[in-house]
């Protein structure tokens, strides 16, 4: 049976693959390396649509994937649009 991924290997494949400035990888499945939940803020995304930034997560996770039951991206964002987001969060307080 093979190794589950772990919460570690998606993020150092990410990092390594997609230079991002903010990551937060989230193991949705209870521990098991099935499922994970994705935030993640890369300069290699800019001027690409969502679906390709989607598409360079899944390429960059190939070898994971194969073991990976669910990936959930909830944010594929651009620096700038990171910093947008965030400053939108802070006027609403």
């Amino acid at each position: 049976m093979a190794v589950p991924v772990t919460k570690e290997q998606v993020e150092a494949t990410l990092k390594s693959s997609l230079n991002p400035s903010y990551l937060n990888v989230l193991d949705t499945s209870g521990g098991c390396g099935a499922s994970f939940s994705i935030e993640i803020v890369s300069g290699e995304f800019e001027g690409k649509r969502l679906l390709e930034r989607h598409r360079m997560v899944n390429t960059a996770l190939v070898e994971e994937m194969k073991q990976i039951h669910a990936l959930s991206i909830a944010k594929a964002l651009t620096p700038e649009q990171w910093k947008q987001q965030q400053e939108n969060l802070g006027n609403r307080s």
